[in-house]
């Protein structure tokens, strides 16, 4: 139960676990360490040393109201649990912290933090040394010590009772802001993002190590107002005004209450760190100018005219610390504190090293994908061959011990005519090959001289003809599989190949252009939450935005896209437009490369005399990368099962295209599967128009289905080739047929039923032709319509077959809106496409 609340307070405990994990193995091996070599590797093993150290001391002598120290003992107590190897070094300095405190209580601090050690000690012994317990600990000790410390005092009153609950739950308190603060120094890993609530841990544990200081001055110049702005410099620097106000607030809260005749720090620092962080455009100068602005107008107001001076002196030396930063330290920075510039750019940085990683990866099981490939499909003729023949010996050894074993003339036979009888038994064999119903008088006469048993043989080679055909047909389905796989293996490869290339060509980065296509929007006076490029090649353009929108307005389609298809140079659309969940007044709009070419399709079919269930199948869908798919398919025979058929066989192709398969690869992977599927002769046209909307180049794929014709004016251009259907036999001849539409080209693709309603005697394409230029319309339902219509009505009404037809008509596509140009806006530089 106390883990759970624990985790509820404190979002971060998983990260303070795996740094606890990683304290108690730092702890056993400096222990295992000889004593000579603890020294130097201590100082080598981790730069952060040094600085918890001097925490440590810091936060010993910090006090609050001038007589709680709740620091101390809970800084101890995260020690304890994180970095272990720090435990005596980080002690010995909070000791000596205390000793300097101007109000100290020694012996209770130093018993609170050997309670917390012993009661870790005691939950270790059980197992159940949690860090999850250490606030219970530091309030448990700090509670018990100083109610003990004010009943052996001279006087016990409700007064310290308060005051020694305060100091408890301050440390209560204290030790949960430790744990999220702490492991910020610790946290050995390279992509390590701060949430807000980590951040403002971070700040209470910097102020609450500041007020260590107070008291310390130089030259009348006091040193923890000193810190207290520079460090409010170095977050205006980084995350501008919220964070700077919010780090002046925290930071002048806590040194008032360590100080309490400070108590105007608060609004001073506050009001400081906001005009600071108002003036970061301007860089370092800026910021510090406006520091020192802010500080001395408030001093005015809040303090005499001595008080202005030091303050401004005060603010002057934190602004040459600030100007001496180093720029590495606050890029440092920057890169942990959501928002900045330099935080996205790490990001972007260490996105780019997983996809680049994950590309490796996926390239290198794309390589062990071909590898399998070609050990499946490595088949040696040679080695055929040779089965072959052992194959054949071993049908003709079966027969002669199944029928001559016995016989009194084998020797004759065998030894003394082995070429004669040999080429008898070859004889009969390719006659029950040719007839395995031959009966013994269709044999030849002269067998029935030499041989005795001419009977007794033909049962024996019928028997084993049959055992052998049983034979080859389940070693072909094994061929036939073994090919199967090394196949999808082979077009597996070919996908995740295509992924590898995919994911380096997401890895570039291109931050910079999302901040170019901000500024230029902004320029509008649109507000853009955020923009995300996931690709910027040509023709293949996919722009994620998030704007706020106002309704009935349509920014997206009148002001966005027109301004992207400028400064990309492409005709850019809204693709998808949708309201994120929660976030009222947000539109996320997905903004893509419209397509030079749109598709518009009708199909018109009926069934078999005239049932409900058509044998045909009929699909036309966007497969991605710009390919629009129109397909027909026409199973074997009539319907429920000619239509498992002809659908299995598209959706197939279909899923198979999506996933970037070659399309070559694809068909006789269809093939494949419907050879396999089933032990019966089923099989099935397949016609299909792959029209690419940029070009409106079509590659046709027909696999045994009728001729398709394309309209152009009053041109009707047949398009035909010539290979069986689907499902038939395993090597499958693939004709690709390439042709160029044009705008206004309608294309008409049908099933046989259609295609052979003439019958025999009339010319089939010449009679398809006339009926396609009859019809008065370009519309695609229409004529689809018309074409079915004038096929039932020249067969007398009657439905012969399954007919369907399908037309699909090629057209310009018209922007909505013409293209914005914005003076002084540059075109986007496009990144190199990755080969």
């Amino acid at each position: 139960m106390m883990e759970k609340w624990n985790v509820i307070a404190f979002p971060g405990l998983k990260k303070a676990k795996e740094q606890q994990q990683d304290g108690t193995k730092w702890w056993l091996k400096w222990r295992e360490t000889p004593a000579a070599m603890r020294t130097s590797r201590f100082v080598a093993a981790n730069k952060w040393a040094f600085l918890l150290t001097l925490m440590g001391f810091l936060l010993g002598k910090a006090t609050i109201l001038n007589e709680l120290s709740p620091f101390a003992v809970a800084y101890f107590a995260v020690i304890a649990f994180m970095r272990r190897d720090l435990l005596l070094p980080v002690f010995a300095s909070v000791v000596a912290g205390v000793l300097f405190a101007p109000h100290h209580h020694f012996l209770a601090i130093v018993w609170e933090m050997i309670m917390v050690y012993l009661m870790q000690k005691g939950l270790e012994s059980f197992e159940k040394a949690e860090i999850s317990y250490a606030p219970l600990m530091v309030f448990t000790s700090a509670f018990f010590v100083n109610l003990f410390v004010a009943l052996i005092g001279p006087s016990l009153s409700w007064y310290t009772v308060t005051m020694t609950v305060l100091d408890s739950v301050l440390s209560f308190v204290l030790t949960l802001v430790f744990l999220q603060a702490v492991p910020i120094f610790t946290y050995r890993k390279k992509n390590y993002s701060l949430r807000n609530e980590e951040i403002l841990c971070l700040i209470i544990l910097l102020a609450s190590v500041m007020t260590g200081a107070v008291g310390w001055q130089i030259n009348g110049l006091s040193l923890e107002h000193i810190l207290s702005r520079y460090l409010i410099l170095l977050f205006a620097l980084v995350g501008g005004a919220p964070l700077g106000a919010s780090v002046g607030v925290i930071t002048g809260l806590i040194l008032s209450l360590a100080d309490m005749s400070a108590i105007y720090q608060m609004s001073l620092l506050a009001f400081s760190g906001m005009l600071a962080g108002m003036l970061r455009e301007g860089r370092k100068w800026s910021v510090g100018l406006g520091m020192l602005l802010g500080s001395s107008i408030l001093s005015i107001y809040l303090t005499g005219p001595g008080e202005v001076m030091a303050s401004t002196w005060e603010t002057c030396a934190a602004v040459v610390l600030f100007m001496l930063t180093p720029k590495t330290v606050i890029g440092f920075i920057a890169k942990y504190v959501p928002g900045t510039k330099d935080y996205t750019e790490s990001q972007h940085e260490y996105a780019k090293r997983i996809r680049d990683i994950t590309a490796e990866r996926v390239t290198q099981f794309s390589h062990v994908f071909k590898q399998l490939s070609r050990s499946f499909g490595q088949v040696s003729s040679a080695g055929e061959i040779t089965r072959r023949g052992e194959e054949m010996d071993h049908f003709m050894n079966a027969v002669t011990e199944g029928a001559c074993g016995t016989c009194f003339r084998k020797n004759h036979c065998w030894d003394g005519n082995f070429y004669q009888t040999y080429k008898y038994m070859t004889e009969m064999m390719t006659s029950i090959e040719e007839n395995p119903e031959v009966k013994h008088e269709e044999l030849p006469a002269r067998w029935g001289k030499v041989c005795k048993k001419t009977d007794l043989v033909l049962n024996i080679m019928k028997r084993e003809y049959e055992l052998y055909q049983n034979d080859m047909h389940w070693k072909r389905q094994i061929y036939d599989s073994r090919q199967l796989v090394a196949e999808q293996l082979s077009g597996v490869s070919q996908v995740m190949e295509d992924l590898a290339k995919e994911i380096k060509r997401e890895s570039q980065t291109l931050y910079r252009q999302e901040e170019q296509i901000r500024e230029a929007l902004e320029i509008m006076g649109l507000s853009i939450h955020s923009v995300d490029i996931i690709c910027l090649d040509h023709g293949n353009v996919e722009i994620e935005i998030v704007h706020a929108y106002t309704r009935g307005y349509d920014e997206c389609r009148k002001i966005i896209a027109p301004l992207l298809s400028d400064i990309l140079d492409e005709h850019i659309a809204v693709m998808n437009e949708s309201v994120p969940a929660g976030r009222e007044g947000l539109a996320n709009v997905t903004f893509g490369s419209a397509k030079t070419y749109e598709i518009s399709t009708g199909v018109a079919g009926t069934a078999k005399g005239g049932d409900m269930l058509s044998g045909d199948s009929f699909s036309a869908a966007e497969l991605g990368n710009g390919t629009y798919a129109v397909a027909l398919s026409d199973g074997m025979g009539n319907g429920e099962r000619a239509r498992l058929e002809s659908s299995t066989a598209l959706n197939i192709l279909e899923q198979l295209l999506q996933s970037g398969m070659d399309e070559t690869l694809a068909i006789k992977s269809v093939n494949s599967v419907l050879m396999l599927r089933s032990p019966d002769e089923i099989y099935a046209t397949v016609d299909m128009a792959l029209i690419d909307e940029h070009s409106a180049r079509t590659t046709f794929m027909k696999i045994g289905s009728s001729p398709s014709f394309i309209r152009r004016g009053n041109e009707v251009i047949p398009v035909s080739a010539s290979n069986l259907p689907i499902g038939i036999i395993q090597d499958i001849e693939v004709d690709l047929v390439t042709m160029q539409l044009l705008p206004g080209d309608i294309l008409i693709m049908m099933t046989d039923g259609i295609y052979d309603a003439p019958g025999y005697a009339v010319n089939k394409e010449l009679w398809i032709k006339r009926l396609i230029q009859e019809v008065d319309s370009d519309d695609p339902q229409t004529i689809a319509d018309c074409l079915l219509e004038a096929v039932i009505r020249y067969q007398g009404n009657q439905i012969n077959d399954d007919m369907t037809v399908a037309v699909a008509k090629v057209d310009h596509r018209r922007p909505e809106w013409s293209t914005l140009r914005i003076p002084g806006v540059d075109r986007l530089e496009r990144p190199r496409t990755v080969s």
